[in-house]
């Protein structure tokens, strides 16, 4: 089987404490559970460990009801690397995967990751239709000398923490809210791709983003952002959108990194979004449309002075 062979090839050192899912966007109830994953297994001399799969569960349950990534498999890695998870196993979820039961899926956990003890949310299952809840799991810990710690859902202002619910905030453009649910700011990684330079023409040289298939975006509108390039860390304005003074059409993500001497094109920019300045509109003139940019700029300045 494919998940043996992915398997096999992680050699822990010792045996493990482990919590499994997805982790879609690391956010704050995932860095909730990481920090109790981390001190569990400090306080039993286990390597704490986590294991995630790619693609998503759903896009192969579930193709026709796609679901938009608040993050790229990279980019989750190194969340969960830089909380302290000392082992990271990443597994393909396939349909064979899928119609392994709970007992073979955490048999194969126990056998190549030496699992110890597993931290699971309250509704957490694995397993063909789900059937390893937290009741089977506890039997089968009995059965095959593993422990299962049941951690309560985070919540904030009474809200369960979840990816739906920073998707849906994202969409909005609440970037506030985002970054409360997330417990850092909502972040996108790419490569700067060839364009039309509209925006050097204005006086404003935009980056414009390679961004993949799939990922989810802020809504339409131009935003305060910080963007690293190369190890340093600029100001930046972000616009998400069709361009309706252009009438482009095609949505882009775009960015123009203030105070930058420099050519983007081919670069990798990570861009963190702080805040939303305005919804996207369109202007009468080019000249009408210049002026709102240097008053956006201002407007970044100011929100950015102390973050970077």
């Amino acid at each position: 089987m494919r998940i043996e062979q992915e398997l096999i090839s992680i050699v822990p050192e010792k045996e493990t404490l482990l919590t499994i899912g997805v982790f879609d966007g690391v956010h704050a109830g995932h860095r909730y559970l990481i920090k109790r994953l981390n001190q569990r297994a400090g306080e039993e001399d286990l390597l704490s460990g986590v294991v995630t799969f790619n693609p998503h569960p759903q896009s192969i349950l579930h193709p026709r009801n796609q679901l938009l990534w608040l993050s790229s498999l990279q980019d989750r890695s190194k969340e969960l690397q830089e909380l302290g998870v000392a082992l990271i196993a990443v597994l393909s979820f396939t349909l064979e995967l899928a119609q392994l039961s709970a007992r073979e899926f955490v048999a194969l956990l126990k056998k190549y990751l030496k699992m110890r003890g597993l931290l699971i949310g309250p509704d957490f299952a694995l397993g063909r239709g789900r059937e390893g809840d937290a009741n089977l799991l506890r039997t089968l810990g009995q059965e095959m000398t593993f422990s299962v710690e049941i951690i309560p859902p985070f919540t904030i202002n009474g809200e369960i923490v979840r990816s739906t619910l920073i998707r849906r905030a994202l969409a909005q453009g609440d970037m506030m809210k985002v970054e409360r649910l997330m417990g850092r700011y909502f972040k996108l990684s790419a490569k700067v791709i060839s364009a039309d330079k509209r925006g050097q023409r204005l006086g404003f040289p935009t980056a414009n983003l390679d961004i993949r298939p799939g990922q989810a975006l802020p809504g339409n509108g131009v935003y305060a952002t910080i963007t690293q390039v190369e190890g340093k860390q600029f100001a930046s304005a972000t616009n998400i959108g069709i361009r309706p003074t252009f009438k482009s059409g095609k949505r882009v993500v775009e960015t123009h990194l203030l105070d930058y001497e420099g050519n983007l094109y081919d670069k990798e920019l990570q861009v963190k979004f702080i805040h939303k300045l305005r919804d996207e509109q369109r202007f009468t003139s080019s000249k009408e449309l210049k002026a709102q940019i240097k008053k956006d700029v201002e407007k970044v300045k100011i929100i950015t002075r102390e973050l970077k």
